[in-house]
């Protein structure tokens, strides 16, 4: 199948999942020898599992759950269905994308408007927004200490509702 020869109506979404986790990421920090860093950390496991979607006409759709299974991912599937309403959809093959019985039944009750392609096992080089994540974490938590669970979560959603085009900065579009 070559993308540039879509059906009429239809588009490519690429959708995965990423788990941020509510505490700091330590990298490399310049220090003077004689000092040694005090990095605060919460201790914690709370975490906000982020679902996204990139089309290629560069329109994205971002959400935050508070767990990643059949229910929400369903839920983030109608959301995209919605937005896309004809599209192939790109995804890995997280258990939660094919072995559900809710998702299946509903790529089978929207096979003409919904197209699931399921990417090769353990290739996130194929996957657009693995790039996307990795960016975003380093934004958000490399050496950066949240008062609290609630601020982390809407610092999140602040980033992903900003004005900022992932899909710009991913494919190097200037125009």
């Amino acid at each position: 199948m070559v993308l540039d020869n879509l059906p009429q109506g239809f588009t490519a979404v690429s959708m995965d999942e990423s788990f941020f986790f509510f505490d700091s990421i330590i990298r490399k920090v310049w220090i003077f020898r004689s000092t040694r860093p005090v990095v605060r950390i919460t201790g914690s496991h709370q975490h906000s599992c982020l679902f996204g979607a990139i089309s290629l006409d560069g329109r994205q759709l971002f959400r935050q759950y508070h767990h990643f299974n059949e229910d929400t991912f369903y839920e983030f599937l109608k959301q995209i269905h919605y937005k896309f309403p004809r599209c192939y959809l790109f995804l890995d093959k997280a258990p939660q994308h094919y072995k559900s019985r809710k998702v299946r039944g509903y790529f089978e009750e929207h096979k003409d408007s919904l197209i699931p392609i399921y990417l090769p096992t353990a290739s996130p080089e194929f996957m657009v927004l693995e790039e996307c994540w990795n960016i975003s974490k380093g934004d958000l938590l490399v050496l950066t200490y949240y008062t609290s669970f609630t601020a982390f979560r809407t610092m999140i959603g602040q980033y992903f509702r900003s004005s900022i085009s992932m899909y710009k900065y991913l494919t190097g579009y200037t125009g």
